[in-house]
């Protein structure tokens, strides 16, 4: 990539921005797709494939700088990727919602509450593995990954538990929520394809070709990103936090306004918080590739980004509890909160050091 010119690099960047739009709708279509006729629905397998579908990118980025021992562009994408999806509620908020409300107002949930709290532990766990000595590995894995990962699949566990109906009111639903059932908009999207006569074969078909097309895009995007914006005077950590996750954050922004257009509120927040709590997941990932823990060598850039998660993700958490009635430039207050507390994050974290 070095030896190609900005404008070239710049080409490929967005070249591949697009194709992760393109491919990011075509799995969350296949996905929903597959998990309906394969009986999947909201067990742990739908889950599970839901959150690989639609962080293909930050996958394919993470197993690609952990191959070149660029790590701190992978925990940088893996933890400024957490901030910057639960922006994306901000965005689902502003444009998807019908009739005009505020989005935590309609998907209020106590399920959703307990996946914004595994989001807030998980990263709890992150900043706990940061201050563990870099020495604790055993068979290419750290305690603090292992941990993770654990966590990460317990709380599915619980959350399928507490999918099937909580020892509350309205099983855990707020009173005038959204009319119809969580994930009402996966069978909408089965029935479709069904129509189109569209098969299971050839939708496992697509699923495929997409995810690889996102794999691949999702390596260009990092590389010639990481070139192109370097030269601008960007920082890895910043590049990695700002502009590469928003790029691979495109998936998500298309999935949820699918989602919300379809009158599925509490799908589309918990896909981003599904997707949150899955990214450190990866690195167990990157600490298999590399041969090295990743969370002890982590910046204090890295640290501030998993913190500004952590108050982004308790923000929409209490927004669900406290339901706020009244918009202001067409958004709840909590969605206002959360986007000037990310862009004040981004502000500073161009003034701290690595």
């Amino acid at each position: 990539m070095g030896s190609l010119s900005s404008p070239v690099l710049l080409l490929l960047f967005l070249a591949s921005a697009g194709v992760i739009w393109v491919a990011g709708i075509k799995l969350s279509d296949t996905t929903d797709v597959l998990a309906e006729r394969l009986h999947l629905g909201s067990a742990m397998g739908g889950l599970i494939l839901l959150a690989i579908a639609t962080n293909l990118p930050e996958i394919a980025i993470t197993a690609s700088a952990a191959l070149v021992g660029e790590l701190d562009v992978a925990v940088g994408n893996i933890l400024g990727g957490i901030a910057i999806q639960t922006v994306v509620l901000v965005v689902l908020d502003a444009a998807g919602v019908r009739p005009r409300a505020p989005l935590t107002r309609l998907a209020a949930s106590l399920v959703l509450v307990l996946e914004g709290v595994l989001v807030i532990v998980i990263l709890a766990v992150v900043v706990m593995g940061s201050q563990l000595s870099p020495g604790l590995v055993f068979a290419r894995l750290d305690p603090a990954s292992v941990a993770i990962s654990v966590l990460w699949i317990v709380g599915l566990i619980l959350l399928n538990r507490a999918g099937k109906g909580l020892p509350w009111r309205e099983g855990g639903d707020a009173p005038d929520s959204q009319p119809e059932p969580r994930g009402h908009s996966r069978g909408k999207k089965e029935k479709a394809a069904g129509d189109k006569g569209v098969s299971t074969a050839r939708a496992a078909l697509v699923f495929s070709l997409a995810a690889l097309a996102t794999l691949v895009a999702g390596v260009v995007i990092e590389r010639s990103g990481e070139e192109f914006f370097t030269r601008q005077g960007f920082s890895g950590i910043l590049f990695g936090a700002t502009v590469l996750a928003a790029a691979t954050s495109l998936p998500e922004i298309s999935t949820g306004l699918t989602s919300t257009r379809l009158g599925d509120y509490q799908l589309a927040i918990s896909d981003i918080f599904g997707g949150n709590a899955f990214l450190p997941v990866l690195f167990l990932l990157a600490a298999v590739i590399s041969g090295k823990p990743v969370l002890p060598s982590a910046h204090h850039t890295d640290i501030y980004l998993t913190a500004l998660g952590i108050v982004l993700t308790a923000v929409y958490v209490s927004g669900l509890v406290f339901r706020p009635r009244r918009q202001f430039l067409r958004m709840g207050a909590d969605s206002i909160a959360v986007l000037a507390i990310y862009l004040f994050g981004v502000i500073g974290l161009a003034t701290i050091g690595g």
